[in-house]
Protein backbone atom coordinates (compact mmCIF):
# COMPACT_ATOMS: atom_id res chain seq x y z
CA UNK A 1 0.00 0.00 0.00
CA UNK A 2 1.39 3.43 -0.91
CA UNK A 3 2.49 5.31 2.29
CA UNK A 4 0.53 8.73 3.54
CA UNK A 5 3.40 10.76 1.92
CA UNK A 6 2.70 9.03 -1.22
CA UNK A 7 -0.97 10.27 -1.21
CA UNK A 8 0.03 13.54 0.15
CA UNK A 9 2.43 14.14 -3.41
CA UNK A 10 -0.16 12.51 -5.81
CA UNK A 11 -3.04 14.66 -4.47
CA UNK A 12 -1.82 18.11 -3.75
CA UNK A 13 -3.24 18.14 -0.30
CA UNK A 14 -0.11 19.55 0.90
CA UNK A 15 -1.15 22.80 -0.74
CA UNK A 16 -4.54 22.40 1.08
CA UNK A 17 -2.74 22.19 4.31
CA UNK A 18 -0.99 25.53 3.71
CA UNK A 19 -4.24 27.12 2.59
CA UNK A 20 -5.62 26.27 6.14
CA UNK A 21 -2.47 27.55 7.89
CA UNK A 22 -1.81 24.08 9.29
CA UNK A 23 1.69 22.26 9.12
CA UNK A 24 2.06 19.52 6.67
CA UNK A 25 2.06 17.08 9.63
CA UNK A 26 -0.70 18.41 11.09
CA UNK A 27 -3.27 16.05 8.97
CA UNK A 28 -2.16 12.47 9.06
CA UNK A 29 -5.08 12.39 6.17
CA UNK A 30 -3.06 14.50 3.77
CA UNK A 31 -5.01 12.41 0.84
CA UNK A 32 -8.54 12.84 2.03
CA UNK A 33 -10.30 15.34 -0.50
CA UNK A 34 -11.39 18.40 1.11
CA UNK A 35 -14.05 21.47 -0.07
CA UNK A 36 -13.47 25.12 0.47
CA UNK A 37 -12.59 26.87 3.13
CA UNK A 38 -15.13 28.60 5.51
CA UNK A 39 -15.03 31.20 8.28
CA UNK A 40 -16.04 29.15 11.57
CA UNK A 41 -16.76 30.63 15.13
CA UNK A 42 -18.66 28.97 18.06
CA UNK A 43 -20.94 32.22 18.27
CA UNK A 44 -21.49 31.86 14.42
CA UNK A 45 -22.46 27.87 14.71
CA UNK A 46 -25.41 29.13 17.83
CA UNK A 47 -26.67 32.06 15.32
CA UNK A 48 -26.89 29.07 12.41
CA UNK A 49 -28.43 27.44 14.79
CA UNK A 50 -31.29 30.22 15.90
CA UNK A 51 -31.76 31.38 12.16
CA UNK A 52 -32.46 27.01 11.24
CA UNK A 53 -35.22 27.44 13.85
CA UNK A 54 -37.42 30.04 12.30
CA UNK A 55 -37.44 28.07 9.26
CA UNK A 56 -38.82 24.51 8.06
CA UNK A 57 -37.27 21.91 9.03
CA UNK A 58 -35.71 20.16 6.22
CA UNK A 59 -34.43 16.29 6.02
CA UNK A 60 -30.39 15.66 5.35
CA UNK A 61 -29.93 14.85 1.54
CA UNK A 62 -30.91 11.17 0.71
CA UNK A 63 -28.40 8.62 0.24
CA UNK A 64 -29.04 5.30 -1.73
CA UNK A 65 -31.76 4.07 0.64
CA UNK A 66 -31.35 0.39 -1.20
CA UNK A 67 -27.69 0.34 -1.18
CA UNK A 68 -27.93 1.37 2.80
CA UNK A 69 -30.24 -1.80 3.47
CA UNK A 70 -27.71 -4.10 2.36
CA UNK A 71 -25.26 -2.50 4.56
CA UNK A 72 -26.55 -4.50 7.67
CA UNK A 73 -24.86 -5.92 10.90
CA UNK A 74 -23.00 -8.33 8.97
CA UNK A 75 -21.76 -6.14 5.92
CA UNK A 76 -21.38 -3.07 8.58
CA UNK A 77 -18.69 -5.02 10.36
CA UNK A 78 -16.73 -6.13 7.61
CA UNK A 79 -15.66 -1.70 6.94
CA UNK A 80 -13.19 -0.09 9.10
CA UNK A 81 -11.79 2.95 8.54
CA UNK A 82 -8.22 2.71 7.34
CA UNK A 83 -5.48 4.03 9.92
CA UNK A 84 -3.37 5.58 7.08
CA UNK A 85 -5.82 8.19 6.53
CA UNK A 86 -6.55 8.94 10.72
CA UNK A 87 -6.65 12.82 11.34
CA UNK A 88 -4.10 13.91 13.90
CA UNK A 89 -2.14 10.70 13.30
CA UNK A 90 0.82 12.30 12.64
CA UNK A 91 0.45 15.83 15.04
CA UNK A 92 -0.02 18.12 16.70
CA UNK A 93 -2.03 16.24 18.99
CA UNK A 94 -1.72 12.87 20.30
CA UNK A 95 -5.47 11.44 19.66
CA UNK A 96 -6.28 10.25 16.32
CA UNK A 97 -9.72 10.77 14.92
CA UNK A 98 -11.06 8.03 12.37
CA UNK A 99 -14.80 7.85 11.10
CA UNK A 100 -18.24 5.33 10.69
CA UNK A 101 -19.33 3.96 7.85
CA UNK A 102 -22.78 5.04 6.75
CA UNK A 103 -25.14 1.84 7.23
CA UNK A 104 -28.96 0.00 7.29
CA UNK A 105 -28.58 1.30 11.52
CA UNK A 106 -26.72 4.39 10.43
CA UNK A 107 -28.49 6.25 7.96
CA UNK A 108 -28.11 9.81 8.50
CA UNK A 109 -24.79 11.59 6.71
CA UNK A 110 -23.02 13.61 8.54
CA UNK A 111 -20.50 16.19 7.34
CA UNK A 112 -17.13 16.12 8.87
CA UNK A 113 -15.23 19.63 9.27
CA UNK A 114 -10.87 20.06 10.01
CA UNK A 115 -10.25 23.69 11.74
CA UNK A 116 -7.24 25.60 11.52
CA UNK A 117 -7.52 26.57 15.47
CA UNK A 118 -9.18 27.45 18.27
CA UNK A 119 -13.32 27.42 17.31
CA UNK A 120 -14.18 30.07 20.01
CA UNK A 121 -11.90 33.06 17.88
CA UNK A 122 -14.53 35.25 16.27
CA UNK A 123 -15.33 35.18 12.75
CA UNK A 124 -14.93 38.32 11.81
CA UNK A 125 -11.59 40.15 12.29
CA UNK A 126 -12.04 42.19 15.13
CA UNK A 127 -8.75 44.18 14.65
CA UNK A 128 -6.60 43.96 10.92
CA UNK A 129 -3.88 41.81 12.23
CA UNK A 130 -6.90 38.86 13.73
CA UNK A 131 -7.31 36.00 11.53
CA UNK A 132 -10.84 34.54 11.82
CA UNK A 133 -10.65 30.33 12.41
CA UNK A 134 -11.45 28.22 8.94
CA UNK A 135 -12.88 25.04 8.47
CA UNK A 136 -12.67 22.98 5.52
CA UNK A 137 -15.21 19.38 5.19
CA UNK A 138 -13.30 16.25 4.69
CA UNK A 139 -15.35 14.72 2.09
CA UNK A 140 -15.83 10.60 1.74
CA UNK A 141 -15.04 8.03 -0.43
CA UNK A 142 -14.76 4.35 -0.13
CA UNK A 143 -11.45 3.71 -0.60
CA UNK A 144 -10.91 5.37 3.13
CA UNK A 145 -12.40 2.06 4.11
CA UNK A 146 -11.19 -1.04 4.04
CA UNK A 147 -14.35 -3.34 3.25
CA UNK A 148 -14.59 -6.83 0.96
CA UNK A 149 -14.19 -6.00 -2.87
CA UNK A 150 -18.06 -6.96 -2.97
CA UNK A 151 -19.26 -4.78 -0.31
CA UNK A 152 -22.86 -2.77 -0.96
CA UNK A 153 -20.89 0.21 0.09
CA UNK A 154 -19.05 0.63 -2.84
CA UNK A 155 -22.08 2.06 -4.79
CA UNK A 156 -22.40 4.73 -2.81
CA UNK A 157 -22.35 8.05 -4.38
CA UNK A 158 -18.56 10.01 -3.61
CA UNK A 159 -19.39 12.55 -0.89
CA UNK A 160 -22.07 10.47 0.91
CA UNK A 161 -21.02 11.62 3.93
CA UNK A 162 -19.58 9.28 7.48
CA UNK A 163 -22.17 7.95 10.24
CA UNK A 164 -19.58 8.92 12.77
CA UNK A 165 -15.84 9.51 14.17
CA UNK A 166 -14.38 8.43 17.19
CA UNK A 167 -11.17 9.35 18.76
CA UNK A 168 -8.05 6.59 19.05
CA UNK A 169 -6.31 6.35 22.54
CA UNK A 170 -2.74 8.66 22.61
CA UNK A 171 0.24 6.94 20.51
CA UNK A 172 2.37 8.44 23.25
CA UNK A 173 0.40 6.95 26.27
CA UNK A 174 -0.35 3.69 24.56
CA UNK A 175 3.09 2.58 23.23
CA UNK A 176 3.53 0.66 25.96
CA UNK A 177 -0.15 -0.79 26.24
CA UNK A 178 -1.20 -1.74 22.87
CA UNK A 179 -1.89 -0.21 18.79
CA UNK A 180 -3.50 2.78 19.13
CA UNK A 181 -5.30 1.39 15.70
CA UNK A 182 -7.20 -0.97 18.17
CA UNK A 183 -8.54 1.14 21.21
CA UNK A 184 -10.75 4.36 21.10
CA UNK A 185 -11.65 5.80 24.14
CA UNK A 186 -15.00 8.04 22.52
CA UNK A 187 -16.99 7.41 19.78
CA UNK A 188 -20.48 9.69 18.51
CA UNK A 189 -22.54 7.66 16.26
CA UNK A 190 -26.30 7.76 15.39
CA UNK A 191 -28.72 10.22 16.05
CA UNK A 192 -26.59 12.62 18.64
CA UNK A 193 -25.70 9.56 21.09
CA UNK A 194 -21.66 9.35 22.30
CA UNK A 195 -19.92 6.92 24.69
CA UNK A 196 -16.86 6.95 26.49
CA UNK A 197 -15.14 4.22 27.61
CA UNK A 198 -14.15 5.66 31.28
CA UNK A 199 -11.11 4.07 33.96
CA UNK A 200 -12.22 0.60 33.23
CA UNK A 201 -11.81 0.82 29.23
CA UNK A 202 -15.08 -0.92 28.41
CA UNK A 203 -18.41 1.19 26.41
CA UNK A 204 -21.45 0.50 28.05
CA UNK A 205 -24.18 3.26 28.26
CA UNK A 206 -24.46 6.16 26.21
CA UNK A 207 -25.49 10.54 26.65
CA UNK A 208 -27.53 11.93 24.04
CA UNK A 209 -27.19 15.90 23.02
CA UNK A 210 -30.91 15.59 23.56
CA UNK A 211 -34.22 13.86 24.10
CA UNK A 212 -37.52 14.85 22.45
CA UNK A 213 -40.57 13.55 23.65
CA UNK A 214 -39.83 10.01 25.39
CA UNK A 215 -42.30 7.64 26.29
CA UNK A 216 -45.23 10.19 25.08
CA UNK A 217 -48.29 8.52 24.63
CA UNK A 218 -49.65 11.35 22.35
CA UNK A 219 -46.78 11.20 19.84
CA UNK A 220 -44.08 9.13 18.84
CA UNK A 221 -40.24 9.73 20.32
CA UNK A 222 -38.08 12.30 17.85
CA UNK A 223 -34.51 11.76 17.57
CA UNK A 224 -32.50 14.93 16.28
CA UNK A 225 -29.17 14.18 14.36
CA UNK A 226 -25.64 15.82 14.79
CA UNK A 227 -25.79 16.87 10.94
CA UNK A 228 -22.25 18.46 11.21
CA UNK A 229 -19.03 18.56 13.43
CA UNK A 230 -16.10 20.32 14.03
CA UNK A 231 -12.40 19.40 15.29
CA UNK A 232 -9.80 21.77 16.38
CA UNK A 233 -6.32 20.84 15.95
CA UNK A 234 -4.99 19.44 19.37
CA UNK A 235 -2.25 20.92 21.41
CA UNK A 236 1.15 19.18 21.11
CA UNK A 237 1.14 17.05 24.25
CA UNK A 238 -2.49 17.74 25.63
CA UNK A 239 -4.94 15.50 27.17
CA UNK A 240 -8.19 17.29 25.63
CA UNK A 241 -9.66 17.95 22.13
CA UNK A 242 -12.23 19.97 21.26
CA UNK A 243 -15.30 19.41 18.96
CA UNK A 244 -18.17 21.34 17.90
CA UNK A 245 -21.88 20.10 16.99
CA UNK A 246 -24.97 21.08 14.74
CA UNK A 247 -27.87 19.70 16.50
CA UNK A 248 -30.98 19.23 13.80
CA UNK A 249 -34.18 18.09 14.35
CA UNK A 250 -38.38 18.57 13.64
CA UNK A 251 -38.82 20.38 16.84
CA UNK A 252 -35.35 21.66 17.85
CA UNK A 253 -31.99 22.98 16.35
CA UNK A 254 -28.72 23.46 18.79
CA UNK A 255 -25.10 24.66 18.33
CA UNK A 256 -22.60 22.65 21.31
CA UNK A 257 -19.28 22.86 21.97
CA UNK A 258 -17.46 19.21 23.61
CA UNK A 259 -14.35 19.77 25.09
CA UNK A 260 -13.24 15.80 25.82
CA UNK A 261 -10.76 15.13 28.35
CA UNK A 262 -8.56 11.83 28.66
CA UNK A 263 -6.87 10.77 31.84
CA UNK A 264 -7.76 8.36 34.61
CA UNK A 265 -11.65 8.12 33.46
CA UNK A 266 -13.00 10.38 30.44
CA UNK A 267 -14.31 13.70 31.37
CA UNK A 268 -16.65 16.52 28.89
CA UNK A 269 -17.14 19.56 29.09
CA UNK A 270 -20.46 19.85 27.28
CA UNK A 271 -22.12 24.16 26.25
CA UNK A 272 -24.68 23.85 24.06
CA UNK A 273 -27.18 26.76 23.08
CA UNK A 274 -30.94 24.97 21.82
CA UNK A 275 -33.81 26.42 19.86
CA UNK A 276 -37.05 25.17 19.33
CA UNK A 277 -38.86 24.93 16.02
CA UNK A 278 -42.08 23.91 17.62
CA UNK A 279 -43.90 22.94 21.18
CA UNK A 280 -42.12 20.05 22.86
CA UNK A 281 -44.26 17.96 25.93
CA UNK A 282 -41.21 16.10 27.28
CA UNK A 283 -37.72 18.31 27.13
CA UNK A 284 -35.04 16.10 28.19
CA UNK A 285 -31.65 18.02 28.93
CA UNK A 286 -28.59 15.70 29.31
CA UNK A 287 -29.95 12.91 28.28
CA UNK A 288 -28.49 9.09 29.74
CA UNK A 289 -29.59 5.81 27.89
CA UNK A 290 -28.90 2.51 29.52
CA UNK A 291 -29.59 -1.01 29.53
CA UNK A 292 -30.90 -2.90 32.56
CA UNK A 293 -32.65 -6.64 31.78
CA UNK A 294 -32.34 -8.18 35.58
CA UNK A 295 -30.00 -8.14 38.76
CA UNK A 296 -30.00 -9.76 41.87
CA UNK A 297 -32.97 -7.34 43.05
CA UNK A 298 -35.64 -9.83 41.22
CA UNK A 299 -35.05 -13.36 40.21
CA UNK A 300 -36.68 -14.32 37.07
CA UNK A 301 -38.14 -17.76 36.16
CA UNK A 302 -35.04 -19.06 33.97
CA UNK A 303 -34.95 -16.05 32.41
CA UNK A 304 -30.94 -16.03 31.54
CA UNK A 305 -28.07 -18.46 32.66
CA UNK A 306 -26.36 -15.20 33.80
CA UNK A 307 -26.92 -14.22 37.93
CA UNK A 308 -27.36 -10.30 36.23
CA UNK A 309 -27.43 -8.19 33.52
CA UNK A 310 -26.96 -4.53 33.02
CA UNK A 311 -25.20 -1.90 31.93
CA UNK A 312 -26.69 0.44 35.02
CA UNK A 313 -27.97 -0.76 38.25
CA UNK A 314 -29.54 2.77 39.38
CA UNK A 315 -30.09 6.43 39.31
CA UNK A 316 -28.05 8.41 41.76
CA UNK A 317 -29.62 12.06 42.57
CA UNK A 318 -27.61 14.62 44.34
CA UNK A 319 -30.30 17.12 45.49
CA UNK A 320 -30.05 20.87 45.80
CA UNK A 321 -30.75 20.53 49.79
CA UNK A 322 -27.69 18.30 49.41
CA UNK A 323 -29.62 14.98 49.87
CA UNK A 324 -27.93 11.93 48.21
CA UNK A 325 -30.68 9.73 46.54
CA UNK A 326 -30.70 6.23 44.93
CA UNK A 327 -32.77 4.20 43.09
CA UNK A 328 -32.11 0.64 41.72
CA UNK A 329 -33.42 0.73 38.39
CA UNK A 330 -36.30 -1.69 37.53
CA UNK A 331 -37.44 -4.02 34.18
CA UNK A 332 -40.90 -2.80 34.56
CA UNK A 333 -44.02 -4.39 33.35
CA UNK A 334 -45.30 -1.53 31.76
CA UNK A 335 -43.42 1.82 30.57
CA UNK A 336 -42.83 3.96 33.67
CA UNK A 337 -42.32 7.84 34.39
CA UNK A 338 -40.77 8.66 37.47
CA UNK A 339 -40.16 12.37 38.41
CA UNK A 340 -37.61 13.96 41.01
CA UNK A 341 -38.55 17.37 41.22
CA UNK A 342 -35.63 19.63 42.37
CA UNK A 343 -34.06 23.23 42.03
CA UNK A 344 -30.44 24.33 42.07
CA UNK A 345 -29.60 20.52 41.21
CA UNK A 346 -26.35 19.34 42.01
CA UNK A 347 -25.61 16.49 39.45
CA UNK A 348 -27.13 12.84 38.72
CA UNK A 349 -26.29 10.03 37.12
CA UNK A 350 -26.86 6.58 36.32
CA UNK A 351 -24.45 4.36 37.84
CA UNK A 352 -22.82 0.76 37.98
CA UNK A 353 -22.24 0.36 41.37
CA UNK A 354 -22.02 -4.09 41.16
CA UNK A 355 -18.36 -4.46 40.46
CA UNK A 356 -17.83 -8.05 41.00
CA UNK A 357 -17.48 -10.28 38.28
CA UNK A 358 -18.85 -13.64 39.82
CA UNK A 359 -22.14 -11.49 39.80
CA UNK A 360 -22.40 -11.30 36.11
CA UNK A 361 -19.99 -14.54 34.36
CA UNK A 362 -20.01 -12.96 31.36
CA UNK A 363 -17.40 -12.17 28.75
CA UNK A 364 -18.66 -8.79 27.93
CA UNK A 365 -17.66 -7.25 31.05
CA UNK A 366 -20.70 -6.15 32.70
CA UNK A 367 -18.74 -5.10 35.91
CA UNK A 368 -16.70 -2.88 34.20
CA UNK A 369 -19.63 -0.66 32.35
CA UNK A 370 -18.32 2.75 33.23
CA UNK A 371 -20.89 5.05 35.12
CA UNK A 372 -22.02 8.18 34.11
CA UNK A 373 -22.59 11.67 36.28
CA UNK A 374 -24.17 14.71 35.04
CA UNK A 375 -22.59 17.87 36.83
CA UNK A 376 -24.77 21.23 35.89
CA UNK A 377 -22.92 24.13 35.70
CA UNK A 378 -24.89 27.25 37.07
CA UNK A 379 -27.85 27.21 38.63
CA UNK A 380 -30.61 25.07 36.08
CA UNK A 381 -33.19 26.41 37.84
CA UNK A 382 -36.31 24.41 38.85
CA UNK A 383 -37.36 21.26 37.11
CA UNK A 384 -37.47 17.25 37.62
CA UNK A 385 -35.00 14.59 36.89
CA UNK A 386 -37.08 12.60 35.17
CA UNK A 387 -36.39 8.54 35.26
CA UNK A 388 -37.56 6.55 32.32
CA UNK A 389 -37.87 2.67 32.05
CA UNK A 390 -39.26 0.69 29.46
CA UNK A 391 -40.20 -3.17 30.11
CA UNK A 392 -37.22 -5.42 27.61
CA UNK A 393 -36.32 -9.09 27.31
CA UNK A 394 -32.81 -8.71 26.22
CA UNK A 395 -29.75 -7.29 26.59
CA UNK A 396 -29.69 -5.58 23.34
CA UNK A 397 -32.17 -2.94 23.53
CA UNK A 398 -31.91 0.29 25.47
CA UNK A 399 -34.48 0.43 27.84
CA UNK A 400 -33.53 3.04 30.25
CA UNK A 401 -33.65 7.01 30.26
CA UNK A 402 -32.54 9.44 32.89
CA UNK A 403 -32.50 13.21 32.05
CA UNK A 404 -33.20 16.82 33.60
CA UNK A 405 -36.35 18.16 32.61
CA UNK A 406 -37.26 21.95 32.78
CA UNK A 407 -40.49 23.16 34.96
CA UNK A 408 -41.48 25.58 32.25
CA UNK A 409 -43.10 24.39 29.23
CA UNK A 410 -40.70 23.96 26.27
CA UNK A 411 -42.66 25.89 23.35
CA UNK A 412 -41.92 26.60 19.91
CA UNK A 413 -39.71 29.46 20.03
CA UNK A 414 -38.17 29.15 23.54
CA UNK A 415 -34.22 29.06 23.90
CA UNK A 416 -32.09 27.20 26.19
CA UNK A 417 -27.95 27.83 26.83
CA UNK A 418 -26.96 25.18 29.37
CA UNK A 419 -23.57 23.97 30.16
CA UNK A 420 -22.35 20.49 32.27
CA UNK A 421 -19.77 18.34 32.81
CA UNK A 422 -19.61 14.89 32.28
CA UNK A 423 -17.43 12.02 33.98
CA UNK A 424 -17.24 8.59 32.70
CA UNK A 425 -16.11 6.63 35.82
CA UNK A 426 -16.40 3.82 37.99
CA UNK A 427 -18.12 5.57 40.46
CA UNK A 428 -19.88 8.70 40.69
CA UNK A 429 -17.14 11.88 41.63
CA UNK A 430 -19.04 13.20 44.49
CA UNK A 431 -19.70 10.19 46.82
CA UNK A 432 -21.92 10.44 49.82
CA UNK A 433 -20.21 10.42 53.60
CA UNK A 434 -23.20 8.46 54.38
CA UNK A 435 -23.18 4.59 54.01
CA UNK A 436 -24.82 3.43 50.56
CA UNK A 437 -26.95 0.71 49.09
CA UNK A 438 -25.17 -1.73 47.58
CA UNK A 439 -27.78 -4.08 47.24
CA UNK A 440 -31.89 -4.96 47.06
CA UNK A 441 -33.22 -7.88 47.12
CA UNK A 442 -36.96 -9.31 47.11
CA UNK A 443 -38.77 -12.52 47.98
CA UNK A 444 -41.67 -14.15 49.26
CA UNK A 445 -43.29 -12.36 52.18
CA UNK A 446 -44.13 -13.70 55.49
CA UNK A 447 -42.54 -16.32 58.01
CA UNK A 448 -41.02 -19.58 57.16
CA UNK A 449 -42.84 -22.85 58.47
CA UNK A 450 -46.37 -20.00 57.62
CA UNK A 451 -48.47 -19.63 54.59
CA UNK A 452 -46.98 -17.32 52.30
CA UNK A 453 -49.80 -14.46 51.15
CA UNK A 454 -49.47 -13.73 47.65
CA UNK A 455 -49.80 -9.77 48.70
CA UNK A 456 -46.88 -10.02 50.50
CA UNK A 457 -42.94 -9.09 49.58
CA UNK A 458 -40.32 -9.39 51.25
CA UNK A 459 -37.21 -6.66 51.03
CA UNK A 460 -33.73 -6.79 52.07
CA UNK A 461 -31.44 -3.48 51.33
CA UNK A 462 -28.07 -3.92 52.07
CA UNK A 463 -25.53 -0.48 53.23
CA UNK A 464 -22.74 -0.41 53.59
CA UNK A 465 -20.39 2.72 54.86
CA UNK A 466 -17.99 4.48 57.76
CA UNK A 467 -20.97 5.77 59.91
CA UNK A 468 -22.21 2.10 60.17
CA UNK A 469 -18.61 1.21 61.22
CA UNK A 470 -19.05 3.69 64.05
CA UNK A 471 -22.17 2.26 65.50
CA UNK A 472 -21.37 1.29 69.45
CA UNK A 473 -21.14 -2.57 70.06
CA UNK A 474 -24.90 -3.71 70.40
CA UNK A 475 -26.32 -0.61 68.90
CA UNK A 476 -28.77 -0.98 65.80
CA UNK A 477 -29.50 1.48 63.45
CA UNK A 478 -33.23 2.33 63.46
CA UNK A 479 -35.11 2.12 59.45
CA UNK A 480 -36.79 5.11 58.95
CA UNK A 481 -39.47 3.49 56.08
CA UNK A 482 -42.49 5.18 54.31
CA UNK A 483 -44.65 3.89 51.61
CA UNK A 484 -46.93 5.35 49.07
CA UNK A 485 -49.50 3.42 49.79
CA UNK A 486 -49.70 -0.94 51.57
CA UNK A 487 -48.64 -1.49 55.15
CA UNK A 488 -45.39 -2.14 56.22
CA UNK A 489 -44.61 -5.13 58.82
CA UNK A 490 -41.42 -7.69 60.24
CA UNK A 491 -39.04 -4.36 60.11
CA UNK A 492 -35.24 -4.81 61.65
CA UNK A 493 -32.25 -4.56 60.55
CA UNK A 494 -29.03 -6.72 61.28
CA UNK A 495 -25.17 -6.19 60.42
CA UNK A 496 -24.61 -8.89 58.03
CA UNK A 497 -23.03 -12.13 59.45
CA UNK A 498 -19.66 -11.99 57.32
CA UNK A 499 -17.52 -10.43 59.35
CA UNK A 500 -17.12 -6.82 57.61
CA UNK A 501 -17.55 -3.70 59.40
CA UNK A 502 -19.87 -1.09 58.71
CA UNK A 503 -22.15 -3.66 56.26
CA UNK A 504 -25.86 -3.99 57.27
CA UNK A 505 -28.74 -4.76 56.00
CA UNK A 506 -32.84 -3.45 56.79
CA UNK A 507 -35.10 -5.79 56.27
CA UNK A 508 -39.39 -5.12 55.94
CA UNK A 509 -42.85 -6.80 54.67
CA UNK A 510 -44.83 -4.56 52.17
CA UNK A 511 -48.36 -5.78 51.90
CA UNK A 512 -50.28 -3.88 48.86
CA UNK A 513 -53.54 -5.33 47.00
CA UNK A 514 -53.73 -4.15 43.48
CA UNK A 515 -51.20 -3.51 40.76
CA UNK A 516 -50.83 0.08 40.89
CA UNK A 517 -46.74 0.63 41.59
CA UNK A 518 -45.91 1.10 45.16
CA UNK A 519 -43.62 4.08 45.92
CA UNK A 520 -40.94 3.26 48.77
CA UNK A 521 -38.66 5.35 50.74
CA UNK A 522 -35.83 4.12 53.24
CA UNK A 523 -32.69 4.89 55.34
CA UNK A 524 -30.82 4.35 58.13
CA UNK A 525 -30.39 6.42 61.10
CA UNK A 526 -29.13 6.97 65.03
CA UNK A 527 -30.21 9.17 67.32
CA UNK A 528 -31.66 11.69 65.18
CA UNK A 529 -28.88 11.69 62.77
CA UNK A 530 -29.08 10.03 59.29
CA UNK A 531 -26.55 6.91 58.45
CA UNK A 532 -27.53 6.38 54.89
CA UNK A 533 -27.99 7.59 51.65
CA UNK A 534 -31.81 7.92 50.60
CA UNK A 535 -32.88 4.39 49.40
CA UNK A 536 -35.85 4.31 46.61
CA UNK A 537 -37.59 1.88 45.02
CA UNK A 538 -40.67 1.56 42.57
CA UNK A 539 -42.60 -1.33 43.84
CA UNK A 540 -44.84 -3.53 40.82
CA UNK A 541 -46.80 -6.07 42.95
CA UNK A 542 -47.09 -9.52 41.10
CA UNK A 543 -48.43 -12.75 42.21
CA UNK A 544 -47.30 -16.03 40.50
CA UNK A 545 -46.58 -14.62 37.30
CA UNK A 546 -43.19 -14.80 35.76
CA UNK A 547 -41.20 -11.13 36.11
CA UNK A 548 -39.26 -11.94 32.99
Amino acid sequence: MPSRRHFLTASGAAAALAALGLPPQALAAQSMKMGPAQAFSFDQLMARARDMARTPYQAPPAVPAAVLDQIDYEAHGKIHFKSDYAVFADGPGPFPLTFFHLGKFFRVPVRMFVLDGPGNAPAPASTPTSTPTRARELLYRDDYFDMPADSPAHRLPAGSGFAGFRFQESRLADQQAKDWRKNDWVAFLGASYFRAIGDLYQYGLSARGIAIDVAQADRPEEFPDFTQFFFEPPAPGSDTVVVYALLDGPSITGAYRFTLQRGAGVTMEVDKALFLRRDVARLGLAPLTSMYWFSETVKGSGADWRPEVHDSDGLAIWTGAGEHLWRPLNNPPRTTASAFADQQLRGFGLLQRDRNVDHYLDGVHYERRPSLWVEPQGDWGQGEVQLIELRTDDEIHDNIVAMWVPKTPARAGASYRLRYRLHWEQDEPFPTALARCVATRLGRGGQPGQARPAQVRKFMVEFKGKPLEGLPFGVKPEAVITASRGSISYVYTEALPNDVAGHWRAQFDLTAAGEEPVELRLFLRHDGQALSETWLFQYHPFTSREVY
